[in-house]
């Protein structure tokens, strides 16, 4: 593969994780209803991917996954799951722009995360990130009292955002070696498992429709997004690659103020913008692991 093609699947793998965000504002069913399809669908893309590179070298590379490897990629997805919970949530209540810019601070939680818990030294650089990012979120921010929907969903959205940060220190410390469709795989099962007894009769209340969203959301926007992401890190940096799916926000937002007239605010434009150059000054930094979205 060229580097432009890595690149391509970058963007696009970028676009899909974004469009995850509009199959969430179009699906009117309860989060954990959306969590749990989406999980499920998944896992139908990804146990044939599994089975089909369980012959590749790349695959026969790493060491079988033991019980308790198994064990902990599944606890992971249980916080995965609540995760995306916190992430639909923002949504149904604020609106795309405003839930996916909260979630897209992450990397500068994970940032601060690692210096404060790890003992790394809080630089200059680790404190302008925090302030770039907080001035970000006060622009994206309604200037309406704090009990509107808006910033409800903001608060969701960072919630996520500090969520996923910890998912992801979890997955760097971890280091579990192993295959990366196997890693998702298991982290699915730990998703469905977490989100199939609060579910309960709610399936009766998916249209149609509906499931044509979750079958969308959980084979493109979350099995095919992968695959193109797994594949681009065998021929792009992971710093690159962090800056690129940065830009899930930018085609969110721009998804949504095409297909149902959610147009940003100039104080949104530019409250995300900061966020987004926080995002990518934290993600700028040698030998530093990116993970995906989904």
């Amino acid at each position: 593969m060229i580097p432009s093609q890595a690149y391509l699947q970058l963007h696009i793998a970028a676009l899909l994780y974004g469009l995850s965000a509009l199959f969430g504002q179009a699906l009117q069913v309860p989060p954990v209803v959306i969590v749990c399809g989406r999980g499920v669908f998944a896992l139908a893309v990804l146990v044939p991917l599994c089975l089909w590179a369980r012959g590749s070298p790349n695959h026969s590379a790493f060491p079988p996954l033991g019980a308790a490897g198994k064990v902990t990629l599944m606890l992971l997805g249980c916080a995965l799951a609540g995760h995306w919970v916190l992430f639909f949530m923002a949504i149904q209540a604020g609106g795309v722009a405003v839930a996916t810019l909260g979630f897209a601070t992450f990397p500068v939680f994970t940032a601060v995360t690692e210096r404060l818990v790890f003992g790394y030294p809080m630089g200059p650089k680790a404190w302008a990130i925090i302030a770039l990012a907080t001035l970000g979120l006060a622009l994206v921010g309604p200037g309406a009292d704090a009990g509107s929907a808006s910033l409800t969903g903001l608060a969701w959205g960072v919630l996520s955002g500090a969520v996923y940060a910890g998912i992801a220190i979890a997955n760097k410390r971890l280091n579990i070696q192993a295959h990366g469709f196997t890693l998702s795989l298991w982290q699915m099962l730990g998703i469905v498992l977490a989100t199939l007894p609060f579910v309960g009769g709610q399936w009766a209340g998916v249209t149609p429709m509906g499931w044509l969203l979750l079958a969308g959301l959980g084979v493109l926007c979350t099995g095919l997004a992968y695959t193109l992401f797994i594949g681009s890190l065998q021929h792009v940096s992971a710093n690159t690659a962090a800056v690129v799916i940065a830009l899930e926000p930018v085609y969110a937002i721009a998804g949504a103020w095409l297909l149902f007239g959610n147009r940003p605010t100039l104080a949104m434009a530019a409250g995300g913008a900061l966020i987004l150059g926080a995002v990518a000054w934290a993600s700028h930094s040698p030998g530093k692991p990116v993970a995906g979205s989904l």
